[in-house]
C-alpha cells in the first residue's frame, strides 16, 4: 500500500478543497491514487464543500417537527434565499428535523446520524448537497423540548413548505387534561411567541447580564437624582422590563386585556386540569449572524474585467 504522506494530502486539499481528515480517508481508500481519490470524494459530495465554508450562510430554513411528546427544531443556513426554495435543500431540511427526534437533539447528534434506510450520515448527505448546489451550507443550531403528559405545539412564520419557514417556534405544555384542547391553546402560544419574542419564560429565567443592562440604562436615565430615589426608579423599571420580556407576564397577543399565564389559569376549567409550560423556543433564520456586505457592482465590473 502506498504511504500516504501529508503532502500527498495537501495537494489532494488543494486541487479538492475537502476537509484534512477526508482527504487522508480518500487516499486510503485509492491507495494514494490523486485522481481516484479526486473521483471519491466527488463521489461522497466533499470535493469543494471546505472551499465554500468561508462564505456568510444566513438564508435557508427553520424547520419544526414534532411525534408525540417530542418535537424539534433546526435551522440550516445557506448563502441565498434561492435555496429555500430548492426542492431538494427543503426535503434535507425537512428530515433532518425528523431525524432529530430519535437523538438527543444537538447539533452533534443530529450531524452524525444517519438517514433511514442508509449509511450516509446528515453531515455527509450536507457535504453532498453543497457540492451540488454550489452554496455554503450549515447544520447551525437545533433543540429539542418533551413531555411526560400534554402537547407541544408549533407554528412556522413565512413559511415555504409545511413546517418551514423563517421563523419556528415549540412551545410544550405540560398537562394531563384534553389534547385537543390544549393543543390549539398552545398553537395561540406559539404565535404569541412568534410576534412578541419573549427572552424567558418568567423572570428567573431572564439573563443576570441582561438585567444589569437594562439597570445601567434606566440608572443612566436617572443621573443626578438622589440614590435612593435611583434605586427605586430602577427597582419599578426592571419590574416592567420583566412584564415586556418574560413569556408568562406579557400581554397575550390575542388579547391584550389578560397576561400569558392568566390564558393558562383560564383555560385550565375547559381542559379539565392545570397547565404548565414547561420550555419554549423561537428560531429567527439568520438570527445573530453578521452578513457580509457586498457591492454587487463592483463585483458584476470585477467580473467583466473591468476596475
Amino acid at each position: 500500500m502506498a504511504a500516504i504522506t501529508a503532502g500527498l494530502v495537501k495537494e489532494l486539499r488543494d486541487k479538492t478543497g475537502a476537509g484534512m481528515m477526508d482527504c487522508k480517508t480518500a487516499l486510503t481508500e485509492t491507495n494514494g491514487d490523486i485522481e481516484a481519490a479526486i473521483d471519491w470524494l466527488r463521489k461522497k459530495g466533499l470535493a469543494k464543500a471546505a472551499k465554500k465554508a468561508g462564505r456568510t450562510a444566513a438564508e435557508g430554513l427553520v424547520a419544526v417537527e414534532s411525534s408525540g411528546h417530542y418535537a424539534v427544531a433546526v435551522e440550516v443556513n445557506a448563502e441565498t434565499d434561492f435555496v429555500a426554495r430548492n426542492v431538494d435543500f427543503q426535503a434535507f431540511v425537512r428530515e433532518t428535523a425528523k431525524i432529530g427526534l430519535n437523538t438527543d437533539g444537538t447539533v452533534e447528534a443530529i450531524a452524525d446520524a444517519h438517514f433511514p434506510g442508509a449509511s450516509v450520515t446528515v453531515k455527509e448527505r450536507l457535504a453532498s448537497l453543497i457540492a451540488t448546489i454550489g452554496e455554503n451550507m450549515n447544520l447551525r443550531r437545533s433543540v429539542k423540548l418533551s413531555v411526560e403528559k400534554g402537547v407541544i405545539a408549533s407554528y412556522v412564520h413565512g413559511a415555504v413548505a409545511d413546517g418551514m419557514g423563517r421563523i419556528g417556534v415549540l412551545v410544550a405544555l405540560e398537562s394531563a387534561g384534553d389534547v385537543e384542547k390544549l393543543s390549539v391553546l398552545g398553537r395561540q402560544i406559539a404565535m404569541h411567541v412568534a410576534a412578541l419574542s419573549p427572552v424567558a419564560l418568567d423572570a428567573s429565567e431572564v439573563p443576570a447580564e441582561t438585567i444589569a443592562r437594562e439597570k445601567a440604562i434606566l440608572l443612566e436615565k436617572h443621573q443626578g437624582k438622589p440614590a435612593n430615589v435611583q434605586d427605586k426608579i430602577a427597582e419599578s423599571g426592571i419590574k416592567t422590563f420583566f412584564k415586556e420580556v418574560t413569556l408568562l407576564e406579557q400581554p397575550f397577543v390575542h388579547d391584550g386585556s389578560k397576561s400569558v399565564s392568566q390564558v393558562l389559569k383560564e383555560n385550565e376549567g375547559s381542559v379539565g386540569a392545570p397547565i404548565k409550560i414547561k420550555a419554549f423556543v423561537r428560531f429567527v433564520l439568520g438570527e445573530g449572524i453578521e452578513k457580509e456586505e457586498t457591492d454587487f457592482a463592483a463585483e458584476v465590473a470585477a467580473a467583466a474585467g473591468q476596475s
